[in-house]
């Protein structure tokens, strides 16, 4: 437990506080360590005795007797104002009774909660009362009365030592083997933050006795338990990463800086003296790779990715836009480590005209995170409309590097083509005589000049889908013949991505790497599909990493 809950509640203990609220689902955690607090003299003057109450066993005496007639609410607070020495009275769940701001409770439990407050803060002796209850939810008459406590999730080291005393228990065992170094034991932990106690315990015996085998490859069980959490919060959405770096065509300059940053929110990175990373901003050409990027890099990292849906933050009720932003910060921050992915971004902040200003009051509570936020949350932004984007946005200290992706080189459509072509024809009853060599990857490269990635993509699929209808294999006539029919982006949108190069030339660091614009040719230099248009090359500072 943090050293800071312990000194925050000594301090309010010692202060006189009549009323304390912890919002926790962690019962026994929150009873154990205030209990610790509250006994110990030498963080409080006078040591307190430690009732508890719940509405099945009534109010528990500190020797463990539970006194009569005291299940009801309103009966076991008149028991408490009775109660005549040091003591620190520890209520389970007690919000039904006193309801909150949005639902009205039992108007005798709440007078009586008042009357304890003024009662405990006027008495000779010490005493306090603690509700605990997995929300937080206070009545209008007592928010004067009440003092809320931050009860922090577990901590590293105590995630650590439900993992090393798992694994203690079961080393022993025979059926199960333990292939966890001392990092893998790290990742681990870290996988967990965000997770209750009884949450990771679950998660590491469940990834125990998944195959018999507890490796690396078993911390997609920690994720999955994160993703309830997730889930539960209705703002983020846990994203499947089944694509590798790998997966992605070119963009090697952006893929190097990335592979650089790996576990750089491990120990060994901080005892370095390197923080965590920030995040990325991704701008560029639509259908280029940035959205596969997000995906890519969780999946490299081992990381789970959390997408933000900016239209549900400003869903619901009137009002609700600003905490909506920080339920969504803090699900993020619980899970961490973890990759935020905030996709088209420019249009999840664009300017909402007669919205009172509650766009700007969020989008600035959005950077203020960004800017200060200490838990390894990265972030991966995208946006395709570079005039859209908030000028606050691009300011350094949001992101650590802004970088421009532009329609692949002749290098990276060949690699495009290479992993389309490859995942597709797996099945030599697909394949046929086709054989994705260089000479066919090199033709295509050409022939595709001008093209994006899922430009591609979607040749790849429409020549699948013309050999399908024949019920033959996949030829390379079908591919040259799927491209042919296709018009791609940079023709249609020919002065749109010219604008975008010019805007990135001075502002964001090219995604290609040097060697590709040099070997495999700038897009539209001469060397593919006849009639191409004219392009200027890759806009971006040419930046090696």
């Amino acid at each position: 437990m943090a050293v800071a809950f312990r000194d925050a509640l000594a301090q309010l203990l010692k202060a006189r506080f009549p009323v304390l609220y912890i919002e926790s689902f962690e019962e026994q955690r929150v009873i154990a360590e205030v209990s610790a607090v509250a006994r110990d003299a030498t963080l409080v003057r006078t040591p307190r005795a430690v009732w508890t109450w719940s509405v099945t066993t009534g109010l528990v005496q500190p020797d463990g007797t539970a006194r009569k007639g005291t299940t009801e609410p309103a009966d076991a607070l008149d028991a408490a104002l009775r109660i005549d020495e040091p003591s620190l009275l520890v209520f389970k769940d007690l919000h039904p009774a006193h309801g909150g701001a949005d639902r009205p409770g039992n108007a005798g439990v709440v007078r009586r909660l008042r009357d304890l407050a003024a009662a405990f803060k006027a008495g000779p002796v010490p005493r306090t009362l603690l509700l605990v209850s997995p929300v937080l939810q206070i009545p209008p008459e007592l928010e004067k009365d009440v003092t809320i406590v931050d009860f922090p999730l577990p901590t590293e080291a105590e995630i650590r030592q439900v993992l090393d005393a798992i694994i203690a228990a079961n080393s022993g065992s025979g059926r199960i083997r333990m292939a966890l170094d001392d990092l893998g034991r790290e990742r681990f932990a870290k996988a967990a933050l965000g997770l209750t106690l009884h949450e990771a315990e679950n998660a590491f015996a469940r990834a125990m006795v998944n195959d018999g085998v507890l490796d690396a490859h078993d911390l997609s069980v920690v994720h999955e338990e994160k993703r309830q959490t997730v889930r539960k919060s209705g703002l983020l959405e846990f994203v499947d990463a089944a694509v590798d770096l790998a997966d992605v065509g070119g963009l090697e300059n952006l893929k190097r800086w990335l592979a650089k940053r790996d576990g750089s929110w491990l120990a060994e990175a901080a005892a370095y003296g390197l923080p965590a990373p920030r995040g990325v901003l991704i701008t560029g050409v639509p259908g280029c790779g940035k959205s596969l990027t997000a995906k890519a890099v969780s999946a490299a990292w081992g990381l789970p990715l959390l997408r933000l849906d900016v239209g549900r933050v400003f869903a619901g009720l009137v009002g609700s836009s600003e905490q909506n932003m920080r339920t969504a910060i803090r699900t993020a921050e619980a899970t961490a480590p973890c990759v935020l992915w905030v996709d088209e971004i420019e249009k999840g902040f664009a300017d909402r005209s007669g919205d009172s200003g509650t766009s700007a009051r969020v989008f600035g509570s959005f950077l203020t995170w960004m800017q200060e936020k200490t838990r390894p949350v990265f972030v991966i932004a995208t946006a395709n409309d570079f005039e859209r984007l908030p000028p606050e946005l691009l300011r350094k200290g949001r992101f650590d590097e802004i970088f421009f992706v532009d329609l692949p080189t002749r290098v990276e459509r060949a690699s495009i083509w290479r992993v389309h072509l490859t995942r597709r024809l797996r099945n030599p009853a697909v394949a046929g005589d086709l054989a994705v060599d260089d000479a066919l990857l090199t033709e295509l490269a050409a022939f595709s000049e001008g093209y994006s990635g899922a430009e591609i993509e979607q040749a790849v699929v429409a020549a699948l889908f013309d050999a399908y209808a024949e019920r033959r294999p996949l030829r390379r006539d079908d591919l040259v013949r799927a491209l042919a029919a296709m018009v791609p982006l940079s023709v249609t949108q020919a002065e749109r991505i010219d604008a975008i190069r010019s805007w990135a030339d001075t502002r964001a660091v090219a995604a290609t790497a040097a060697e590709d614009w040099d070997l495999g040719g700038r897009p539209g230099a001469g060397d593919g599909r006849p009639g191409a248009p004219p392009q200027r090359g890759h806009g971006g500072r040419a930046v090696e990493f």
